[in-house]
């Protein structure tokens, strides 16, 4: 009688179906370190301690004299959260146990409250610390590989958001399902056409039904370019396809680089200076860069651990003064709920639902796989300059 193995599915020798072409991509279910990630708002840190999870790390977070402190969130005692602990004195936390009292620069034991101010054990024990930065509105923690000093953040963050005035509005939400699935659906070259083809964000919006894509490298950055951009399409022994209605804009003739609905008539300045080769593009630990005519769109994929994630979304606007408030308006009134709500939520749906590998790729699937190359490029050309190749 056949045993159990011999009843489990196992994929055919022919297309690759599992993840084993790229190992450390394939190992990185809670993340890669050695970059920085977006944890929350900076507006939501306060003196109050505050638990997250990135990269399978639980850390607690505090503001104290205007600047955010990251620590390991376990007291070494007895492995009370932090976060569940206050300040009971200037530039410390306080487990609520037992009064055990670290220093937040450093993480050091320096008070023992239950144990008096001679506690021999003061000096002995240090929580893990983690560097922090703040940008963008954001607070940014550094998770290493080997205790490393962390690169400058600016070397991290995409180039156009150094140097230039902006605003910014945005949404940050837990989510289920892994990161690598948020991430390349984000730069997945199919989806969009299909998936938001009920989005309210897309409603009087052309769509195409199928591209023609090429995936091209340009520094730390791989893009999406469309060669070719097709409305309709005819299946043979199906029927004929359309996303376009009676409703919608026409579409335009010309093939287009900037946004996904059709060839703009006027191009932002800033976004124009930056002459990107697409409008889809990525780089690591996986940033999205979503060019559109009058604005940017930014998502970060958080590792959380190997089910859950943090999306971060933002929306950048090059302007600033009275055309800032105008862009606040229009942003708070609407494009919150429909762009970073129900566009957006239906991205969620599909990361939620997602169960891979196994799989079968297609061929629209080449931003899928050149994503993974560059992860795992990079992350190897990481883990050498550590000395921790053999991780």
């Amino acid at each position: 009688m056949a045993g159990p193995d011999s009843l489990r599915w196992r994929p055919r020798a022919a297309g690759r179906q599992d993840w084993a072409s790229w190992p450390h991509y394939d190992a990185a279910g809670s993340g890669f370190p050695g970059y920085w990630y977006p944890v929350t708002w900076g507006s939501h840190v306060d003196g109050t301690p505050r638990a997250f999870t990135i990269c399978g790390e639980r850390l607690v977070l505090l503001r104290d004299g205007g600047t955010v402190y990251a620590l390991h969130d376990r007291c070494p005692h007895r492995g009370v959260p932090l976060s569940e602990g206050d300040q009971q004195f200037p530039g410390t936390i306080s487990c609520p146990y037992h009064g055990w009292t670290y220093r937040l620069t450093d993480g050091k034991l320096c008070a023992v409250i239950t144990d008096g101010p001679d506690s021999p054990i003061c000096g002995k024990v240090t929580v893990r610390t983690y560097p922090v930065a703040e940008r963008l509105g954001l607070v940014w923690v550094y998770v290493p590989i080997a205790d490393e000093q962390p690169h400058p953040i600016d070397e991290q963050l995409p180039e156009e958001l150094v140097g230039n005035r902006f605003v910014v509005g945005g949404r940050i939400e837990p989510r289920r399902g892994n990161w690598r699935f948020a991430c390349e659906n984000g730069f997945d070259e199919g989806h969009a056409k299909y998936l938001h083809r009920t989005s309210l964000w897309r409603l009087f919006k052309p769509m195409p039904t199928w591209n023609r894509t090429r995936v091209v490298g340009d520094g730390r950055w791989i893009y999406r370019v469309q060669d070719e951009v097709h409305w309709e399409a005819d299946f043979p022994g199906v029927g004929k396809w359309s996303n376009q209605r009676w409703w919608k804009l026409r579409p335009p003739k010309e093939t287009f680089n900037i946004g996904n609905t059709g060839k703009p008539k006027k191009i932002d300045p800033t976004i124009a200076a930056q002459e990107f080769a697409g409008f889809a593009s990525l780089s690591m630990p996986g940033v999205l860069r979503i060019v559109y005519p009058k604005f940017i769109h930014y998502e970060f994929y958080v590792p959380v651990d190997d089910g859950e994630h943090r999306y971060v979304g933002l929306m950048v606007n090059f302007t600033a003064g009275w055309k800032a408030l105008g862009f606040y308006l229009k942003y708070l009134g609407g494009i919150r709920w429909l762009f970073h709500g129900q566009f957006s939520g239906q991205d969620a749906w599909m990361v939620e639902v997602t169960d891979a590998p196994p799989e079968r790729l297609y061929r629209p699937d080449v931003s899928l796989t050149a994503w993974r190359n560059l992860a795992e490029k990079e992350f190897t050309a990481k883990l050498e300059v550590h000395g921790c190749a053999e991780s």
